[in-house]
């Protein structure tokens, strides 16, 4: 049984990721030993944890110890760069140029990208097989397609029968991968790859399960970045403004997907289900054979598990800034603290949920995620390491 770890994008969500990869590669692999992971793909965010994790799988404990520092240590105003310089730049996100804009200055999310994750150790255990496959998820700004890249181990073949929107390029992924995948539009500027521009990649495939799946995984572990259900935000008679209609664009573009793959994959397993009952026990490989001729790939029924956060993380945010208005206010400034606060008459600030990259929120949701995934041990556990 192949075993992929899959993870989608949400900004600084991703410390929720964290707190679960903390708690799997931890405190379960303490006793149970390195989880059986061959395959991670990571979208956005989810490409940034997915690196670290792929760079650290020989000794994850160690690895997951650097990542929840990285985490804890960041300071919103660093790494959401805006300065009079950034002021002044600000028409290429309207008009373009020669030269790409965002909201922001990507430099120091650089950096940390950079310098945080050990990227020839990333290769070295693909090479000696520690991995199967590392994917990273971009989208073409010229074509608006998702492209996969994936980094292979010897003798893994690339995936073939993938949706046809899907590209997929092999590649040795390095920094510029990752920040491809996680610019996301308009807040970062898109990033050249070979001479072609990347966006996040969660605009059109956030939780890449597609290529896990057609990389052999028979079993998906899926770390979500939104609750089951939502409850509305505001109040009724008001008309929301900019900042909150910004954050359900990003929940369109980054959350929902999640759901929606993960019903797919349940409808192929019910269908493969459906046929072994209506038609007997070699249903599937009947199927498969007559799928063969077309040169389509082989159905099998694929089993999941989705970790996702037990509470709103956009209630969090809106609690994280009222209690937190005064000290952003000096390090951001109050016209910026304005863009990412939804204001008076909502109960959620999803924006802000996407953009507080910063060490105390982190650790909010870091605990979070360990919390979610301590109250579902059972159930990791027997996932993780059952056949």
């Amino acid at each position: 049984m192949t075993l992929a770890l899959v993870m989608s994008g949400g900004g600084a969500r991703g410390a929720y990721e964290v707190g679960v990869l903390s708690y799997i590669f931890s405190d379960i692999a303490r006793e149970r030993g390195v989880p059986p992971i061959e395959l991670i793909c990571g979208t956005s965010v989810g490409a940034i944890n997915g690196a670290f994790v792929a760079a650290n799988i020989h000794d994850p404990a160690a690895g997951m110890s650097r990542l929840l520092e990285m985490w804890r240590a960041l300071s919103l105003s660093n790494v959401l760069g805006f300065n009079l310089l950034q002021a002044t730049r600000l028409h290429r996100i309207v008009l373009g140029g020669r030269r790409g804009g965002g909201l922001f200055d990507a430099t120091p999310m650089t950096e940390i990208i950079r310098q945080g994750i050990d990227y020839q150790q990333l290769r070295k255990n693909l090479k000696e097989h520690r991995l199967r496959a590392f994917t990273v998820t971009a989208t073409h700004v010229a074509t608006g397609r998702p492209i996969c890249f994936i980094d292979r181990g010897p003798g893994v073949d690339l995936p073939f029968g993938l949706p046809s929107a899907i590209q997929v390029q092999p590649a040795h992924v390095m920094p510029h991968h990752v920040l491809a995948s996680a610019a996301i539009p308009i807040v970062f500027p898109p990033v050249f790859i070979r001479k072609e521009l990347y966006c996040d990649g969660g605009l059109r495939l956030n939780t890449p399960l597609s290529p896990a799946i057609h990389l052999g995984a028979d079993k998906v572990l899926v770390i979500g970045l939104s609750t089951d259900s939502e409850t509305p935000e505001i109040r009724k008679g008001r008309f929301p403004g900019l900042p909150f209609l910004l954050g359900k664009v990003l929940d369109a573009f980054l959350l929902d997907h999640v759901n929606l793959d993960l019903d797919e994959l349940d409808r192929i397993n019910d269908l493969l289900s459906d046929g072994i009952n209506a038609f007997g026990p070699d249903f599937v490989d009947r199927l498969n054979a007559a799928a063969a001729t077309r040169g389509a790939p082989p159905r099998r029924f694929v089993s999941s598990l989705a970790i996702r956060p037990s509470r709103d993380i956009g209630v969090l945010a809106m609690d994280f800034l009222d209690r937190e208005r005064a000290v952003l206010s000096k390090t951001l400034g109050r016209s910026l603290l304005r863009l990412i606060d939804v204001g008076e008459g909502a109960r959620a600030a999803d924006l802000a949920s996407y953009l507080l990259f910063d060490g105390l929120f982190a650790d909010e949701l870091i605990e979070l995620g360990r919390s979610d995934a301590r109250a579902r041990r059972d159930e990791l556990e027997a996932f993780l390491y059952g056949s």
